[in-house]
């Protein structure tokens, strides 16, 4: 009979760990009753994989081991790159899983340089980035080698201003006297409200809780529109032989956002950053 009972108790232990319980198990032979407690779903940290583990599948559990598996994230990390200064949290699914969620923002134009050209007028940049993210981090192989997909919410501010070159802007295949013109000056908006992304990289462990990593990628920001204003309004402005082009400084305006439009600036926002991760 004591056989039979420690078979029993066993048994339920068993069973009760692999499917979480969250309430006690009751053993009953003849008159006694024995009250075993379920066990706690474990967590352990991986050193190799670099990401916790969780043993028992925190996020297919109990509403506890649920709550508990959200407010005690895997990682928090600092980084810097392409899509501005920014931090995320991660939360481990498995040993080759994690989800993030982060923000990343503010000028990345004083990181790579605030110029580009658009055709063959250069404009200086003054970007406002804000760019909240949720995305899945993938190590195929369990090691530092990972693959990351997601999505971001871009709320990207793009002021530009044009730089005459020899005192002309060549718009449209024409060079237009920058005094007549004036400034110009606009912005550039991305259309879509929601971007895809995904990226490659790798998270090597310093020590058990610090880390490094670094990602390159790309992200579809979708086609743009601008717009492009002069200070000098109506003024009819001349070429570079000295004629009036019967066009005012606002025309030509018109040409330069047009131009910056075609130019599709930043349709596919590159992704690189750097960055370190503190593990607990």
């Amino acid at each position: 009979m004591k056989l039979i009972k420690l078979t029993a108790v066993s048994a339920a232990i068993l069973a009760s760990t692999a499917a979480m319980a969250a309430d006690p198990i009751v053993v009953v032979d003849d008159n006694d009753a024995v009250v075993y407690e379920a066990a706690t779903p474990a967590y352990q940290y991986n050193q190799d994989a670099g990401i916790i583990r969780n043993t028992t599948g925190a996020l297919v559990g109990t509403t506890k081991t649920l709550f508990n598996t959200a407010i005690n994230p895997a990682a928090v990390s600092a980084e810097v790159g392409t899509l501005g200064y920014g931090a995320n949290v991660a939360w481990g699914i498995n040993d080759k899983v994690e989800l993030q969620a982060g923000w990343a923002g503010g000028d990345p134009a004083d990181l790579f340089g605030g110029d580009f050209d658009a055709n063959d007028v250069e404009y200086d940049v003054d970007a406002d980035f804000s760019n909240p993210y949720l995305g899945v981090q993938v190590r195929p192989a369990a090691n530092w080698f990972t693959m990351g997909a997601g999505v971001i919410v871009p709320d990207n501010s793009l002021d530009v201003k044009a730089n005459p070159e020899g005192g002309y802007y060549k718009i449209d295949g024409v060079k237009y006297d920058a005094n007549d013109v004036g400034s110009l000056e606009g912005s550039i908006d991305h259309r879509n409200k929601l971007a895809p992304y995904a990226t490659i990289g790798f998270r090597p462990n310093i020590t058990n809780n610090f880390g490094v990593f670094g990602e390159i990628g790309a992200a579809y920001l979708g086609t743009t529109s601008a717009k492009v204003r002069s200070n000098n309004t109506n003024l009819n402005v001349q070429n570079d032989s000295g004629n009036l082009t019967g066009q005012s400084a606002d025309d030509v305006a018109l040409k330069a956002a047009q131009e910056l439009e075609d130019e599709d600036y930043l349709e596919w926002l590159p992704i690189v950053k750097l960055g370190a991760t503190y593990r607990f």
